[in-house]
Parts: structure tokens; C-alpha cells; sequence
């Protein structure tokens, strides 16, 4: 199979604990990295979120004091990659069969909606029973935390991986207020998590599992996604 499905959060709004809505969007390069490493390795790329709504910009990710120099061009790839696209699949009418590997890129949305969606825990829990790859970044693993079985257990309990870490949620200023905290929460639920430096690429593989800590993480995640895929490791 030559398909692969990105999964991102429809939010706009991330509710905290003192009543205020903190403004939140995709990430650029969370979902520019892994579109362009997909598509140069010659895979075609599907977008869907729940309701089939596109969430904007988050707009910090085009801030090159907070995003990096290279800002410009993943908020220009993400951009057109989503244009070109077109509108979103709808989470709820989309099937794991066709695709070879599911990833969900953050921004703080999957926080907001992903971690509790069923149609992606339905999507994430027979992807990961027929070892389809599944790939997650810096909050995108807040999605995986939708998998959960018959017997009530989560799927990926056990399981190693990286997320964006309290700490690193801390320095970025968004640690007070949040309703509850990424990485102390996939712990909570039994995943062996794993934090490297702040905002330095971290990646981690679990069998078909691969998460990265953070937007510096995407690219080195999806080189290893189209690895696996392609059979070169």
C-alpha cells in the first residue's frame, strides 16, 4: 500500500482550568515535515480530522523566534499541501485498510478533541492489531490515548514512546492553567515514556509505534516511518 493517513485535531480552542480559551491550531511543521517526507519517498498522503473540519494555523508555529528559521517553509508546504488536498476526509467515514500508516501531528488540539474521539480509537486499535505503522508527534500522541480495547485497557499500555514533555510544556508557558499535562498523563495510563532535551529532536520505536517529543522530532520520525515502510531498516 502507497497510503498514508494524517490525522489532525479539529480544535481551535484549548479550554484551561481558570475559564480561559487559549487559541490553538495545527502545528506547521508537525504536518509540512512528515507531507513532504511522505510524498518524496513517493507515498500518497490523505487528511482527515473529526467532522472533516480544518483547524487553522497555529499561529506561534509561524513565529520564527519560537518556531525556528525554517517557519516560512513548513507554514508554506502545510499550507498548500492542505489546498491541494482539498477538504478533509471525516474521521468517522474513514477505514485503516487502505492506508499502510496513520500519524497524528500536534499542536495542542489532540488535547482538546483526539484523546477521547472513538472513531480515531476505532482507526488506532485495528491499525495497531494488524501491525499498520502508527506515527505521533509532540501532542499528537494525545490521540493515542482513544485506543482502548473491549476489555476497557488501553491499547498502547506498555508501550514505549515520546510525547512534548511536562517540561518542555512548562517553558513554552502553557503548563499552568492546563487541564491536565501530556506526558504525566501517558504515564498515568501506563506508557513507558521517554524525554530527551527540551525542543531537541527525540524519536522512539516501539514495534510499529513511532512518536517523536516535538516539532523538531517530525522529520526525523517520518524518515524512520518511511524506513520502516520501505523496508530499509
Amino acid at each position: 500500500m502507497s497510503r498514508i493517513l494524517i490525522v489532525m485535531s479539529a480544535a481551535d480552542v484549548w479550554e484551561r482550568t481558570d475559564g480561559s480559551a487559549y487559541p490553538t491550531g495545527y502545528w506547521a511543521e508537525e504536518v509540512a515535515a512528515p507531507h513532504e517526507k511522505f510524498t518524496e519517498a513517493g507515498f500518497t498522503v490523505d487528511f482527515a480530522s473529526p467532522g472533516g473540519v480544518l483547524q487553522p494555523l497555529d499561529a506561534h508555529s509561524a513565529d520564527p523566534e519560537i518556531a525556528g528559521p525554517d517557519c516560512a517553509h513548513h507554514v508554506q508546504h502545510a499550507e498548500r499541501a492542505l489546498r491541494e488536498f482539498g477538504p478533509l476526509l471525516r474521521l468517522d467515514e474513514v477505514g485503516i485498510a487502505g492506508y499502510a500508516a496513520v500519524v497524528l501531528p500536534g499542536g495542542h488540539g489532540p488535547v482538546v478533541d483526539l484523546y477521547q474521539d472513538a472513531d480515531l480509537g476505532r482507526l488506532l486499535t485495528e491499525a495497531d492489531a494488524t501491525g499498520k505503522i502508527i506515527g505521533a508527534v509532540c501532542h499528537g500522541p494525545a490521540g493515542l490515548l482513544s485506543a482502548v480495547g473491549a476489555d476497557g485497557r488501553w491499547v498502547f499500555e506498555g508501550r514505549r514512546m515520546a510525547a512534548f514533555t511536562d517540561e518542555e510544556e512548562e517553558l513554552f508557558g502553557t503548563a499552568e492553567n492546563a487541564p491536565w499535562l501530556l506526558a504525566c498523563m501517558l504515564r498515568d495510563k501506563g506508557a513507558l515514556h521517554s524525554g530527551g532535551p527540551a525542543y531537541q529532536a527525540h524519536t522512539v520505536q516501539d514495534h510499529n509505534l513511532f512518536t517523536g517529543q516535538n516539532p523538531a522530532s517530525s522529520a526525523p520520525m517520518a524518515e524512520e516511518i518511511v524506513a520502516a515502510l520501505t523496508g530499509q531498516r
